[in-house]
């Protein structure tokens, strides 16, 4: 069962966190959903084992089953459309006098 509405664009990726309440569990829904997962699965103090996976919010109900909670940790499209934002355009080292400087060989041509 999801625990948050995902109101996200249709298109983008989101970061959730599958829980299931044993291993097998989470076994079976990762060999029938085929999910993109980010790291290992991790094994709660309870025994429940969990992982993150990315994907769009359509796939969110092919996730959900008995003995399996799936939470919305972040837009995963949005952070990565905010890092963009952060980078500059045009290129750093267009004015004549910023001409890369170090100890490397500095070759002709």
């Amino acid at each position: 069962m999801s625990s948050e509405p995902h109101a996200s664009p249709p298109d983008d990726i989101l970061r959730l966190r599958v829980t299931a309440k044993d291993p097998e569990t989470l076994r079976a829904l990762l060999r029938d959903t085929r999910p993109d997962v980010g790291g290992s699965p991790r094994v709660e103090e309870d025994g429940r084992v969990g992982i993150d996976v990315y994907a769009p919010a359509d796939r969110i109900a092919d996730l959900e089953r008995e003995g399996v909670t799936v939470t919305t940790i972040g837009n995963a499209s949005e952070a990565g459309r905010a890092a963009q934002a952060e980078v500059g355009s045009g290129d750093r080292f267009a004015p004549a006098d910023a001409v890369p400087r170090g100890l490397a060989a500095k070759l002709s041509g």
